[in-house]
């Protein structure tokens, strides 16, 4: 991503135009001294500045923490979000001094670096500054990759919508196997126990047949015996015939 479409250069852009009129500020507050009256009224004025543009600072800090997390993602590297690193501390400690002079009342905090070295350090980051006469075209390149996010972001989501709508359809052909499969389990139930019937009714019949066919057997054995007495006396006769009448 080139730094006309990074959004950190555009911000930073920003903090470093505040940094700038907060200097010019801060050298009219420190030739003011024989005006009290507007000596109080632009201390307000950088106090006011300097809050602003720390807690600018620190949401840059904050966008440079989450990058940090995936760089690859943002396309950056290491060496890029140390550099990024260097300059939100480098702005963050030359606001603080300005601030720590006006609270002092003087301008021994902020050392002997001037103006334009103070720029020039704040400046330092590659390819990080630009002309104001391109920030309009660096935002509309912002808002196209923004767009171009967007439309990333709905094609993921209308993919996942599509997979969500495989995944109902399988889960209805899976139901609709189940249900197949617990009518078939009816209907063997059902069989079975018919089955189990069929086989008690059948052997109450093997039962009653058995008790006939007992009751035949006993009565076929009397008979027996009765006949086998006869034939015994009939022989019995006939011997006693052939010995004594013959």
């Amino acid at each position: 991503m080139s730094s006309a479409q990074d959004p950190f250069y555009i911000v930073k852009e920003e903090i470093q135009d505040s940094i700038d009129k907060l200097q010019s500020t801060f050298h009219q507050w420190e030739n003011s001294a024989s005006d009290p009256g507007e000596q109080v009224h632009l201390k307000k004025e950088l106090l006011a500045g300097c809050e602003s543009i720390e807690w600018q600072v620190d949401e840059l800090d904050k966008a440079i923490g989450v990058a940090s997390r995936d760089p690859s993602w943002y396309g950056i590297d290491d060496i890029e979000l140390e550099k990024r690193r260097r300059w939100t501390s480098t702005a963050r400690t030359q606001v603080s001094s300005m601030k720590k002079a006006v609270l002092s009342g003087g301008a021994n905090g902020v050392g002997t670096m001037s103006a334009s070295g103070m720029r020039r350090e704040l400046m330092r980051l590659p390819n990080s500054h630009q002309a104001k006469s391109n920030q309009y075209a660096a935002a509309q390149d912002n808002d196209d990759f923004i767009q171009s996010e967007s439309d990333r972001q709905l094609l993921l989501v209308k993919q996942q919508d599509e997979e969500l709508d495989e995944l109902s359809a399988s889960v209805q052909r899976i139901g609709g196997v189940g249900l197949t499969i617990h009518d078939e389990l009816v209907a063997q139930e059902k069989i079975i126990d018919e089955l189990g019937t069929e086989m008690d009714s059948t052997s109450n019949r093997l039962d009653f047949v058995q008790k006939k066919v007992a009751m035949v057997m006993k009565k076929a054995s009397a008979k027996g015996q009765i006949m086998m007495i006869l034939f015994l006396i009939a022989l019995f006769i006939v011997l006693f015939v052939l010995v004594f009448l013959t």
